[in-house]
């Protein structure tokens, strides 16, 4: 996982009809990358990443920021 966050920019997480957006490094960093994984301790689905920027979990608002 950490090798994945030191390949990105930007971090987006999403669930319901919220999403948050981080810096790879502060969330490197932080206790909120726990936000990424499911119970099975795996990523969240759907999990898709554009050049340097990861997007986790889904949350239409947030498909729609990046994705236009």
């Amino acid at each position: 996982m950490e090798a994945l966050l030191a390949e990105v920019d930007v971090v987006f997480i999403g669930r319901g009809k919220k999403f948050q957006k981080f810096p790879s490094k502060e969330l490197q960093m932080s206790e909120e990358k726990k936000k990424m994984f499911g119970p099975t301790g795996n990523l969240r689905a759907p999990s898709l990443r554009l050049g340097r920027t990861l997007m986790v979990g889904f949350c239409s608002a947030m498909y729609e920021e990046v994705l236009g």
